[in-house]
């Protein structure tokens, strides 16, 4: 994949870790169309090549914002047709996000607001700063969440309350978020980047595959019944199985030494 995109700043802060920056920091990190772009390439890139990485973690740049939303200057221009392609460009690039093979950790450093907060709601889980503020303002802008926010957080915190934050489109708090479940883990303001990459280091220690596999045997488990999705399970276990990660995996335990794991 690339790793020069113009509303984006990439770097590898760790062996197999690839930290993605949002880098709008003077429109708290908006989204403009450039940057819905940049974002969709991004993670088409990471989903066509599971050798890219192991973990992802995305956060903003600066200490104000994580994401604002969707560039609203830019969208007072537009008319009725220029939003819904502008919009499509979104739906696709959340829908990458969830599809990435790799496990994507949100480090909310700020505020996480509108698209902002759908897009830290569509990766695999979500480190916050201590005062860090989230919310789906849509509906008091006439119109609603539309990239994933009324599934993904209604799933993380329950159908009630997921329609209490919408309708209303009051903002919530990073520790409230912790108690509903939106949350995973709290941090000090200024230390939630380096939390973020500690745990993606550690899942990116682990056997390429199995993380691979696991993640999507729990994703796609949620959809199902619990028997089909433990047929899933067993499926997404087998793939595992004829790996040389798998033999490397045993081996080192047996010889009492770390495994180097291939992704093969």
């Amino acid at each position: 994949m690339e790793d020069r995109y113009e509303t984006l700043a990439l770097d590898r802060p760790a062996d197999q870790v690839l930290r993605i920056a949002l880098n709008r920091p003077q429109a708290a990190n908006a989204f403009n169309t450039q940057m819905m772009r940049d974002l969709l390439a991004a993670f088409a890139a990471l989903g066509a090549d599971p050798q890219a990485c192991r973990a992802v973690v995305l956060t903003g740049s600066g200490d104000r914002a994580f994401c604002a939303g969707a560039d609203l200057k830019e969208r007072n221009t537009m008319d009725d047709r220029q939003w819904m392609a502008q919009h499509l460009i979104i739906e696709q690039m959340i829908r990458a996000v969830i599809a990435c093979p790799m496990p994507v950790i949100a480090a909310v450093n700020g505020a996480a607001y509108a698209g902002g907060c759908e897009l830290a709601l569509g990766c695999d889980f979500i480190y916050a700063a201590k005062g860090a503020r989230f919310a789906l303002t849509e509906v008091t802008l006439g119109i609603m969440p539309g990239a994933g926010g009324t599934q993904t957080l209604a799933r993380a915190v329950g159908e009630r309350r997921a329609k209490e934050i919408v309708l209303t489109g009051r903002p919530f708090t990073a520790e409230e978020g912790f108690a509903w479940g939106a949350v995973n883990r709290l941090c000090e303001p200024g230390t939630v980047v380096d939390e973020a990459l500690a745990t993606a280091a550690a899942i990116a220690g682990n056997a390429p595959v199995s993380v691979r596999q696991a993640k999507k045997a729990i994703h796609a488990g949620l959809q199902m019944s619990l028997a089909d999705g433990m047929d899933f399970e067993v499926e997404a276990y087998n793939r595992t199985v004829p790996t040389a990660d798998r033999r490397e995996g045993i081996g080192a335990f047996n010889e009492k030494r770390k495994p180097s794991f291939k992704g093969e």
